[in-house]
């Protein structure tokens, strides 16, 4: 286990321990600068002044169940088939879950959340701590990927790039994240799905340097702050306003 403190900083005179975040198997599941997004989570609750350890964890070593926040990144079929095989037979993310963590799982990842998924024209299981399921789509999803994000989680539209060959179905037990205005997402209409601190997205980019309220969500849900002091968000607004320029010059 690679245990590495991107930022650290001491425990407060309070005793105040560190934000524990959790980048699962980056050995298979880290297609699309996944690391991108523990580093982004680190880095923003870092510059709030939140003691902060970063642990990478990989897939022939035991997940640590004490953690706040897991993150699972995009993968090609066999290795998110091996990681979902190692995931259950640990159980540590279940556990974890079953705990209050926070889990975010992009691509591959968030296919995993679910009940089951194809990979290379198998059904595989998943770890079902989402009510979802995922199979193959008639033509594989390639490009921006924008929609206006469930009111209830209180973030501005989502901006993203996908690229997967999956469709994933919702179940009652989960809410979509996000209804699609560009790309396909989980079917065209409906991307991504959310359940108390679980969340699943098909954004790279990664999603968190698109997303930074996103981002935060995370960190409030972790911390269980209900809001959190606002940061420079200069390059990240030039970032978005760009992709928004961008898809409106195509639709042209």
């Amino acid at each position: 286990m690679s245990t590495e403190a991107a930022y650290p900083m001491p425990p407060s005179p309070g005793g105040e321990s560190s934000l524990r975040i959790v980048w699962i198997y980056p050995d298979l599941l880290s297609t699309y600068g996944d690391r991108g997004n523990m580093l982004i989570l680190a880095r923003r609750a870092y510059l709030r002044g939140m003691p902060v350890e970063t642990i990478e964890v990989r897939s022939d070593q035991p997940l640590p169940i004490s953690a706040d926040i897991y993150l699972l990144g995009g993968g090609e079929d066999g290795p998110q088939a091996l990681g979902a095989q190692r995931l259950i037979a640990d159980g540590g993310l279940r556990r974890a879950a079953q705990q209050g963590s926070v889990v975010f799982g992009v691509c591959a990842g968030y296919q995993l959340l679910g009940g089951s998924f194809f990979a290379k024209g198998a059904k595989c299981a998943g770890l079902d701590l989402l009510d979802l399921h995922s199979d193959r789509g008639p033509s594989r999803a390639v490009g921006e990927l924008a929609g206006a994000i469930d009111p209830r989680l209180g973030l501005p539209p989502l901006s993203g790039f996908e690229n997967h060959g999956g469709r994933t179905h919702l179940g009652s037990g989960v809410s979509p994240l996000a209804r699609v205005s560009t790309g396909i997402g989980n079917d065209g209409a409906t991307e991504g799905a959310w359940r108390g601190k679980l969340l699943g997205t098909y954004s790279h980019g990664p999603a968190l340097a698109r997303n930074p309220a996103l981002a935060d969500l995370l960190l409030r849900w972790a911390t269980g702050a209900h809001q959190l002091p606002p940061l420079d968000e200069t390059w990240s607004d030039r970032l978005r306003a760009e992709r928004t320029a961008a898809l409106a010059a195509t639709r042209q």
